[in-house]
């Protein structure tokens, strides 16, 4: 149960469906998860760590606020570890992560082509890197792209009315993908770079 609650508080939160700075209504997500308050607290807790929810003696607590800084600060950190998870995948990736990766190359000219929208581009986006960060088998290095990818994510759904098209971004996965394939691990790790920095400099150029 606690498990679920995290997954289903961390997913509002990073969809703003509750919004930055305002209170996490506990009672309402026990409601809504048919849970009692236990669950709720443990994920909290979880998403306190993970800088999603902040915690103020007294007052409650909140989801945590949105800066633009953050997304600098995330992409300074998130760069090189991108381009390790990419190196890692391009020599470690299994059979199978391999054919779901061409799969998903396959699949970005065809979400393009067809038309998708803002939110269906981010969520893509994010399905290609962590199957990328499941690709690396390095567990600590999944746990924590995984956690920056939500903070990431969050601040793109804050932003999602102000985005400029993504979809020249969302296409460069194709050359990451392409590179990991390959079994080019500097190459993956220099298109993964390339692919974060590109999507940054997109929305600090926009903000």
């Amino acid at each position: 149960m606690a498990e679920r609650a995290y997954v289903y508080i961390r997913d509002q939160i990073v969809t703003v469906g509750i919004p930055p700075g305002t209170p996490v209504d506990e009672e309402k997500l026990m409601r809504e998860l048919g849970v009692g308050r236990t669950p709720v607290r443990e994920a909290l807790k979880r998403l306190s760590v993970e800088r999603l929810v902040t915690v103020y003696p007294r007052r409650g607590t909140f989801a945590s606020e949105i800066q633009l800084d953050d997304e600098l600060w995330l992409t300074e950190v998130r760069v090189p570890l991108e381009g390790l998870a990419a190196d890692r995948a391009a020599r470690r990736a299994s059979t199978e992560q391999r054919r779901t990766l061409e799969r998903l190359s396959e699949e970005i000219t065809r979400e393009i082509a067809g038309g998708a929208d803002m939110l269906r581009l981010v969520l893509f986006d994010a399905e290609i890197h962590r199957a990328v960060y499941r690709a690396a088998h390095n567990p600590y290095l999944e746990s924590t792209l995984t956690t920056y990818l939500n903070l990431g994510m969050r601040i793109w759904f804050h932003r999602l009315n102000h985005l400029p098209d993504l979809s020249p971004h969302v296409l460069d996965q194709r050359e990451v993908i392409a590179a990991i394939l390959e079994r080019d691990g500097d190459l993956a790790r220099r298109t993964a770079e390339d692919h974060l920095q590109g999507c940054s400099h997109s929305i600090r150029t926009n903000a």
